[in-house]
């Protein structure tokens, strides 16, 4: 029987829980931590040194231009009262656990899935944290072509378009090869 110091955890069971959590698709959450970090590292940057409305041209057809956003995506919603921002907070928290669920009853070697979910948890939680910080999202990335402009986004917004894409290609491609 092997001492254990007090409260410390037997090599058994830290073993024991670092396979259940490394076994499943929960092992690729590091990437959603990066997006979100990444997320919230460009947020700041933006607030501070960008001006509202402003756009900076970096290259042909692309500007930082920092913009809040109180609605959903392409501004739904914006215009409303206040509850849209509880709305999609609870909207996120709800698809943020659904996910974490979804990723736990994944096999880690089901690489792709579980890259694609982590990206859009870390997007949800960026964008979550706007809205119960501030009340709304701060957006800064925008795209244009010509006089065309594509509305103004930031990393969470890319990083969950980016999963989506992810988890519907997957879909897709494993529907193709069984026709």
């Amino acid at each position: 029987m092997e001492k254990v110091k007090r409260g410390s955890m037997p090599k058994e069971n830290k073993k024991k829980a670092q396979f259940i959590a490394c076994s499943t698709g929960l092992c690729w959450l590091w990437v959603a931590v990066i997006v979100f970090i990444l997320d919230y590292a460009t947020k700041f940057l933006a607030k501070k040194y960008l001006v509202v409305d402003y756009a900076v041209a970096v290259m042909p057809g692309f500007n930082l231009a920092l913009s809040f956003n109180k609605g959903a995506a392409f501004s739904f919603l914006k215009d409303q009262s206040g509850w849209q921002i509880w709305f999609l907070g609870s909207i996120s928290i709800i698809v943020s656990l659904g996910i974490l669920i979804w990723l736990s009853r994944l096999s880690k070697r089901d690489v792709w899935r579980s890259i694609a979910l982590s990206l859009i948890v870390g997007g949800a939680v960026g964008n979550l944290l706007d809205r119960i910080i501030q009340g709304q999202v701060t957006d800064f990335v925008q795209l244009y072509i010509s006089h065309f402009y594509w509305p103004t986004f930031n990393i969470a917004d890319s990083a969950i378009c980016i999963g989506a894409v992810m988890l519907f290609r997957k879909r897709s491609i494993k529907n193709y090869r069984m026709a």
